[in-house]
């Protein structure tokens, strides 16, 4: 399972989500389901637009944990 921790890295940059979704031209409802994990995907470089604004990187956004059904 892939974790987002956009709301870690949004809260250690002191930026919200309105700003945020301003900054990447999308809507905060979009940004909104990417930060609550409500997404099934992802585009890279809508990854990658955040990565930029947020001075980070994917692994920083990202975290992985195996599902029980995994194991």
């Amino acid at each position: 399972m892939i974790i987002i921790r956009l709301d870690r890295v949004m809260a250690d940059r002191k930026i919200s989500l309105r700003k945020l979704a301003m900054e990447m031209d999308i809507s905060e409802v979009n940004l909104s389901r990417i930060k609550n994990g409500k997404i099934k995907s992802i585009r890279l470089d809508t990854l990658n637009k955040m990565c930029k604004i947020l001075d980070c990187a994917p692994k920083d956004l990202l975290d992985f944990r195996w599902d029980d059904d995994d194991l």
